[in-house]
């Protein structure tokens, strides 16, 4: 009979360990969805929100656009001239403008006080409104 009893001993704490790591991988990937959804919506929120590096007056900086440079190449220049907090931010800013085939190639001053949609309306060549503050 002992035998017997450490049989059903055995399978009840085996069935709770296996409920236990249950329950842990259930709450893992729970933490998982949840980090990764906030993330995405911080990121989404970022791409509508984003707000210029410096207050006016800022630093204007000079940058370069190559012939056939893309979004991403362009958002890494941006971001090593201080002008973006994003390189990868402001490419996406950029494909989801009514601009993204419009940047042309060319040295233009940009400045840290400018956002990213008013830097990407003057690579586009076209005249930016102020904005009333």
């Amino acid at each position: 009979m002992k035998k017997g009893n450490v049989m059903r001993n055995s399978k009840i704490i085996l069935s709770i360990v296996n409920s236990a790591l249950s329950v842990l991988i259930f709450i893992l990937i729970l933490f998982v969805i949840l980090k990764a959804g906030t993330g995405a919506y911080d990121f989404g929120y970022r791409i509508f929100t984003e707000t210029a590096v410096d207050r006016k007056p800022g630093q204007d900086k000079t940058v370069r656009v190559l012939k056939g440079m893309n979004g991403m190449e362009l958002g890494s220049l941006l971001e090593e001239k201080g002008l973006v907090e994003s390189g990868i931010l402001f490419a996406v800013q950029l494909r989801l403008s009514s601009y993204y085939s419009k940047v042309k190639p060319g040295k233009y001053t940009l400045n840290t006080s400018q956002t990213a949609e008013e830097m990407i309306q003057i690579l586009a060549g076209e005249e930016i409104e102020e904005k009333e503050e």
